[in-house]
């Protein structure tokens, strides 16, 4: 019980500070997103085939995931249509299960057709997991993935993570668009 109490406590805490750490102008959120695409693409071959293939890009430079049995996690980011800013959104996910830590790590999700991207902007966010068929993707999986079988749906790429989290939990992640400050 003891445990349960702490991790409620730090839980609170958490939260209380992540949507704190990731709020920035929209100015500012548009260069690091940009910044954070560019780098991915550079880095990483798969991305950069994929984001020629992609009718959009939303990219979420700076998330933030902390957490002992319950954790939380919060992030701002751009959506990029033919390089024009096209909305902003945030990520935000609860999970519970065997899990302790804290990392930093950003994302982006390739739209790889109209359907998927137009399910973002009519479902008012999404969860991961029940959006439109959705690949994730990391250093080590995309050097094997072909890009002619990643036709459909949505790709997520992983990038920058730092920290430590270990665990096994189940998550549920949200995005939603918001309006950040000028």
């Amino acid at each position: 019980m003891k445990i349960l109490k702490f991790a409620l406590l730090l839980l609170l805490a958490v939260s209380i500070q992540i949507p704190q750490a990731s709020a920035y102008s929209a100015a500012r959120l548009e260069r690091m997103s940009k910044r954070a695409l560019r780098n991915l693409i550079e880095e990483n071959p798969k991305a950069e085939a994929l984001s020629e293939k992609a009718v959009a890009v939303l990219v979420f430079p700076k998330v933030i995931k902390a957490g002992f049995l319950v954790g939380v996690q919060r992030g701002d980011g751009v959506l990029f249509k033919n390089g024009e800013v096209h909305g902003y959104y945030n990520t935000t996910s609860a999970s519970y299960g065997y899990q302790a830590g804290i990392q930093e790590f950003g994302y982006a999700l390739f739209f790889l057709d109209e359907a998927s991207l137009k399910y973002l902007k009519k479902s008012d966010g999404f969860e991961l997991g029940t959006a439109p068929t959705l690949v994730v993707m990391d250093q080590g999986l995309s050097a094997s993935a072909s890009t002619t079988t990643l036709q459909k749906g949505i790709c997520a790429f992983f990038f920058n993570q730092r920290g430590i989290m270990a665990g096994l939990s189940f998550q549920g992640t949200k995005i939603t668009r918001f309006e950040p400050s000028e």
